[in-house]
């Protein structure tokens, strides 16, 4: 079988994916790093009315020349407005966020005012017509659209969000992604470790990376290297309802890589296997009814890579975001010296490093897939495409931030 190349099995994984998630009303207090499910209207216009941007005197343009004398005849704070109307010579105390009195048209600060706090006041320096005034509608106004379906809520946009008068939101449910850790050698955190055993920490990192995503982990344990152990997990994903689950390890062809024949043995529909890219070449994909299957390598550094290079895209597919499988790289500068590549596209643990002329990446010199230390202090991958010609430090070449 022909490996396939990165950027064709992302935009096979993302095909794959049957629908976004259905959608759910939250109030608006639990709708942070949730994703917008429809598009969302402006209820009212903000401002609604027109109102001071200083503290000063709501006054007439005309009347603002240099020495004049103007009576005070009122004050306008927020939330209490001057029931009145200016007139000729004639100003109105007023506060920021106050609504402009009939027949002012301008803000005269107080910094250019004399006689503060009295009953008459004299013009220092005079304002034109509109000066300090926000106009009603100056933010937005009633039927505006915002914010667009897929679009992550952050701070700014709740709070754009709650003064469009929103109470609660339509947001996608958080995908549920099943995590399916394979393998007699494995034991769990904290276990007794076997003379032949080692500590499971892909469905860790994995969790985390869903949940970083905006989806929720559901820990399935470890499988064993046993077609009844493993058949009885996929079927706990399944009743669980999962959007997706994920294998770790078994996904390639040795006697004890079990996992591409429990799920074919389920149904499953195999979308591809076998990516030209290095770490994470085993890699799966494939559709079990409605779940969408992920078979990740089980080398730590393989499966976390792929996690971030098709498990986040596959997310956001899910939850109805735009372009999940845009292009995430942004230019940087080689740090270091590299060989021509082979037929694998790489993806090399660096360190960054801003300078004048943008960030620098230096690959490690290690770059094993079984090193979590080096990944943890790594802060991109260097893309290196397939066939690529040896390349010098200073070189630009893309990489994809890792945090």
């Amino acid at each position: 079988m022909s490996l396939t190349p990165v950027s064709d099995a992302l935009k096979a994984l993302i095909a794959s994916v049957p629908a976004p998630t259905a959608a759910e009303i939250l109030p608006l207090s639990r709708c942070a790093g949730r994703v917008l499910a429809a598009d969302l209207k402006a209820l009212r216009t903000q401002p609604p009315f027109a109102n001071s941007a200083m503290d000063g005197y709501a006054a007439r343009a005309d009347d603002l020349v240099p020495a004049n004398e103007l009576r005070v005849i009122g004050e306008a704070a927020a939330g209490r407005a001057f029931a009145g109307s200016v007139g000729p010579g004639e100003v109105v105390r007023i506060f920021t966020g106050a609504p402009l009195p009939e027949g002012a048209d301008t803000i005269l600060i107080q910094e250019d005012a004399d006689g503060v706090g009295t009953a008459t006041i004299r013009v220092r320096e005079g304002a034109a017509k509109g000066r300090f005034v926000r106009p009603a509608g100056l933010d937005f106004s009633e039927g505006d659209v915002l914010l667009k379906a897929g679009s992550r809520l952050d701070s700014a946009s709740l709070g754009l969000a709650a003064a469009m008068g929103h109470p609660q939101l339509a947001v996608r449910k958080k995908p549920v992604v099943a995590i399916l850790a394979t393998g007699d050698e494995l034991v769990q955190p904290g276990e007794p470790v076997g003379p032949d055993q080692i500590v499971a920490s892909n469905s860790f990192a994995l969790a985390a990376l869903v949940e970083q995503a905006g989806g929720t982990a559901l820990d399935l344990g470890i499988a064993r290297d046993d077609h009844a152990d493993l058949a009885d997990k996929i079927g706990k994903a399944r009743s669980a309802d999962a959007d997706v689950l994920i294998t770790l390890g078994g996904a390639s062809v040795g006697e004890h890589d079990l996992v591409q024949a429990a799920l074919k043995a389920q149904g499953m529909d195999l979308g591809f296997w076998k990516i030209a890219m290095r770490p994470g070449k085993p890699m799966m994909t494939g559709r079990l009814g409605r779940m969408v299957a992920v078979g990740l390598p089980g080398n730590p550094v393989s499966s976390i890579v792929c996690g971030h290079l098709f498990v986040v895209p596959l997310l956001m597919a899910l939850l109805g975001m735009p372009e999940p499988e845009r292009d995430r790289s942004e230019p940087a500068l080689l740090g270091k010296d590299l060989p021509a590549n082979d037929e694998r596209q790489d993806y090399l643990r660096a360190e960054l490093a801003l300078g004048p002329d943008g960030w620098t990446a230096t690959p490690f010199a290690k770059q094993d897939s079984s090193m979590l230390a080096a990944l943890a202090k790594a802060e991109a991958l260097v893309i290196r495409p397939a066939f690529a010609e040896p390349a010098k430090s200073g070189d630009d070449c893309r990489i994809i931030r890792l945090r």
